[in-house]
């Protein structure tokens, strides 16, 4: 079995951020390393173009490159996109350890900027008891204007490998299987390693989740 490398990792945490509802832990020494392989991918391209070396070697480092680079912006551009989604969520929980340095920098000046443009263009105007930005209005016991993920999604998870007698409900999970869980079950009961998982938005009239076995296929 082949090792993984710095870029297969920095992919599953991409795919990972990228069906998550919520924001997951920075893998700040993955990043790093990263941009470390990016910086001398980039340096070797520059020699090889300077001596001129063969161009399907050139070409093929330039790949290689352009794939880390695709990785790594968009890993970090989801995660963006989340924080000023979620800041004031994020900063009133424990997902805010979940953040680099740098983010807990941005979320911060995010939340000061909105806070400064609503006080001087709305709340300043309304009348007293509703000038929260998290209330709607001084009675509210919670902070209910304040975006939270929705935990409540459902994924498409298929079995990498045969998980032998592992069993959800009423099926037996083979290798390749597609099946249905929430999110939230997801999270509990299936190890990372041994599923890939799908985020995708389910809404059924009764409130109530039951595995479907038109959705699953080996």
């Amino acid at each position: 079995m082949e090792a993984e490398t710095d870029v297969d990792l920095l992919k599953r945490a991409w795919r990972n951020e990228k069906a998550a509802p919520e924001i997951l832990q920075f893998e700040a020494g993955l990043v790093q390393r990263v941009r470390e392989q990016i910086q001398l991918l980039e340096e070797t391209v520059e020699e090889f173009t300077e001596n001129r070396s063969d161009d399907l070697v050139v070409s093929l480092y330039q790949m290689d490159l352009d794939r880390a680079l695709f990785l790594l912006r968009s890993y970090l551009r989801i995660r963006l996109q989340k924080i000023e989604k979620y800041m004031i969520h994020i900063s009133k929980t424990n997902l805010w350890n979940r953040l680099s340095e740098q983010e807990q920098r941005f979320a911060k000046r995010c939340i000061d900027i909105m806070e400064n443009h609503l006080e001087q263009t709305v709340l300043s105007r309304l009348p007293y008891g509703y000038q929260s930005m998290l209330k709607q209005s001084i009675s509210s016991e919670e902070d209910d204007m304040v975006p939270e993920p929705q935990l409540d999604t459902f994924v498409f998870c298929k079995a990498k490998n045969n998980v032998g007698a592992f069993q959800l409900d009423d099926i037996i999970i083979d290798k390749n299987m597609i099946f249905l869980v929430p999110k939230g079950r997801r999270d509990h009961r299936l190890g990372r390693r041994r599923f890939i998982c799908f985020k995708i938005q389910v809404y059924e009239g009764s409130g109530r989740w039951r595995p479907h076995r038109s959705c699953l296929t080996k």
